[in-house]
């Protein structure tokens, strides 16, 4: 069990089956993730209701901290809230391939976990780097899907968020400005292709200065933009009352660890097979 604030989660690992219709030509069969789930999370009570959940992507060579280890915070801190929302930190099955197709077949896999096993009808996606491939391929054809979220995301295969802005789903890019990976511009080349497409849509530019591919200098002030992004989608509101923007969304899983502490769990969590935070 983890906890924020008054409230506390599970955290579970967990692998889930690909269906064979995803991996006609695909030898691996289960994609492993860690699923955090409020301990007020109760499957029955939202059955028939449109109960929201958030699923966090990393990069090329797959993982499951994120950037600067930020989705080991989100996870929890939007698990925790009050009215916490189910998060799942996804691995991907084929590392170092980078192969859009099957990251997009993983994503469906726990899109339908989530829905059979937690009632969730609803979907924000997040993705770092490679992962803006499959969050805007799934986002611009599956309608669960009701706001993405990338941070230094890149431009290949990104096609999808043309068919994300015709639906108008809320859209933030997160990146860097001294991101060595991937440009900026590739962030304002997604904007772009969005606003164009959309009508009435929304796609916010967050431009960190000076920061790096990971967004080493930045993570907390990004952790705390994603959570608020993903509980304004999901239609719920962090407790004032209960003051869970200090106690929760502010606060850091990693209070006293350093730029290179946070590259040292992204080394071992697999987040830095096939990428670079420079």
């Amino acid at each position: 069990m983890r906890e924020y604030g008054k409230q506390t989660c599970s955290v579970e690992a967990i692998d889930i089956n690909v269906p064979s219709e995803d991996t006609v030509t695909d030898t691996v069969k289960a994609v492993s993730a860690f699923l955090h789930t409020p301990q007020n999370h109760i499957r029955e009570q939202h059955e028939g209701t449109e109960k929201t959940g958030a699923i966090l992507l990393s990069g090329a060579g797959g993982g499951v901290v994120g950037p600067s280890s930020i989705y080991l915070s989100i996870a929890d801190k939007l698990a925790c809230l009050r009215r916490g929302l189910p998060v799942m930190r996804l691995d991907y099955r084929y590392m170092y391939s980078a192969r859009n197709d099957c990251c997009v077949s993983d994503v469906l896999a726990a899109m339908r976990y989530l829905q059979n096993g937690c009632a969730i009808s609803r979907f924000v996606l997040v993705g770092w780097s490679f992962g803006s491939a499959p969050v805007f391929t799934v986002g611009g054809q599956d309608e669960r899907v009701v706001g993405c979220a990338t941070i230094a995301g890149q431009t290949a295969e990104t096609d999808g968020i043309r068919q994300v802005a015709r639906r108008n789903v809320p859209t933030v890019l997160l990146h860097g400005t001294g991101d060595r990976t991937l440009s900026p511009g590739c962030s304002e080349w997604l904007q772009e292709k969005y606003q164009r497409s959309t009508q009435g849509g929304q796609c916010e530019l967050k431009l960190f200065d000076g920061d790096d591919h990971a967004l080493t200098k930045s993570a907390l002030k990004a952790e705390e933009l994603l959570c608020e992004f993903i509980v304004a989608q999901a239609g719920e509101e962090i407790d004032e009352l209960e003051h869970e923007s200090e106690s929760v969304v502010q606060r850091s899983l990693f209070d006293g660890l350093d730029g290179q502490q946070r590259r040292e769990n992204m080394k071992r969590a697999g987040d830095l097979y096939g990428e670079s935070i420079e």
